[in-house]
């Protein structure tokens, strides 16, 4: 529900009554992944999406039968033969959405938490016992909780412990556990919704590509520093849209923030300086870490020449794997912007699953069933 926390903070503050649509399970070739959301004031006022507009009407009255009778519900929508003309996914798949009527409980302090960039977890029964659906419970970093799904005494601390696990991976999705807090019994599931801070993404060399890459970055949802020991080139009137400008040996900057535990497993580096003397010890550093990407600009013999300096320091050819060099997917690039979304496309494709080849004519998933990285907001897709 919380892609669309900082607005529904607002709504809260203003004291307004609304009710939530959330996406918790999803088959097929859904449009939007667990979390996604729709949210419906008692004016009428709808933000947000649950599908690619096939089933939004639908969902927009049950938000507003909600808001009349204060009842949670969980629908499922798909689509076959048979129910063509029945409100459903024409791209053939099937999500079930959760509709809760937001009445105070944690679900202000789950939206205060991730409109502020706290790192929270909302943990919701999404199915069992009809009583239970809907109850919620608020996790924090340090495994303290708020709310309480009723039942077994057991519950929540089993359920607070599952959402902690989930929180410190930065993931969003559903998870089984008993009735009584055990793994036997009725079986309930629960959707947890992790709000973590926005990935990084790291770019090396203050040149115009990395202009470009930096507004492609910022459209993705990461939080973007530029790093360039050159402090006329590293300016902020050159990079009005970074969130950081650093001026430091780029391999010394890498070293500082992966011990302070700035860097992680969703961090992307983009090194762009094609320079001998920056990027050998950079990318000694970088492939080390264990980062979501690792790629390097320059031309194939620039390539060649640098993978040779990286063995003579002692790189690893299972290390140089990691190394996506040149830079990029195969568009035909030449622009600054669409050399950034070259790589940008890269980025992507690495994080999901795909192949980067064309979708026409082939016979593969348009959506990868692979595990969701956060995006800095619960429910949202970095």
């Amino acid at each position: 529900m919380l892609d669309i926390a900082e607005e529904l903070h607002r709504w809260v503050e203003q004291g307004r009554a609304f009710a939530v649509a959330t996406v918790v399970a999803v088959g097929g070739s859904a449009p939007r992944q667990p979390g996604a959301a729709l949210a419906v004031d008692s004016d009428g006022t709808a933000i947000g999406s649950v599908s690619g507009g096939c089933v939004e009407g639908a969902v927009y009255e049950l938000c507003q039968q909600a808001l009349e009778d204060g009842k949670t519900v969980v629908e499922r929508f798909g689509y076959s033969d048979e129910d063509a003309f029945a409100v459903g996914l024409t791209c053939g798949g099937v999500i079930d959405i959760l509709v809760t009527p937001v009445r105070g409980g944690v679900f202000p302090a789950a939206l205060a938490a991730a409109a502020a960039k706290q790192p929270a977890a909302l943990a919701r029964i999404v199915s069992g016992p009809e009583e239970l659906r809907g109850r919620a419970l608020l996790v924090r970093p340090d495994g303290s909780y708020e709310g309480g799904l009723g039942g077994h005494p057991e519950l929540d601390r089993t359920a607070a412990g599952e959402a902690h696990a989930m929180l410190d991976a930065g993931r969003t999705g559903t998870v089984e556990i008993g009735e009584d807090g055990s793994r036997c019994g009725q079986p309930l599931t629960l959707l947890v919704e992790s709000s973590v801070p926005a990935p990084r993404m790291i770019v090396f060399g203050a040149i115009d590509f990395a202009s470009a890459l930096v507004r492609v970055g910022k459209f993705l949802g990461y939080h973007v520093t530029v790093c360039d020991a050159r402090p006329v080139f590293a300016t902020p009137a050159r990079f009005p849209e970074a969130d950081e400008i650093v001026v430091e040996w780029p391999h010394r900057y890498l070293e500082a923030a992966a011990a302070s535990g700035d860097v992680d497993a969703r961090t992307v580096l983009c090194v762009l300086t094609h320079d001998a003397k920056f990027d050998v010890p950079l990318l000694e550093a970088a492939l080390k870490l264990p980062v979501a990407y690792i790629g390097a600009m320059g031309s194939r013999r620039t390539h060649e020449d640098r993978n040779k300096r990286l063995r003579e320091v002692g790189v690893t050819e299972l290390e140089l794997t990691r190394l996506r060099s040149p830079i990029g997917l195969d568009l035909g690039a030449r622009t600054p912007e669409e050399t950034a979304l070259s790589i940008a496309a890269e980025i992507v494709a690495n994080r999901r699953g795909g192949s980067g080849a064309s979708l026409t004519g082939a016979h593969t998933p348009i959506h990868h069933d692979v595990p969701r990285e956060p995006a800095g907001r619960i429910g949202s897709v970095a």
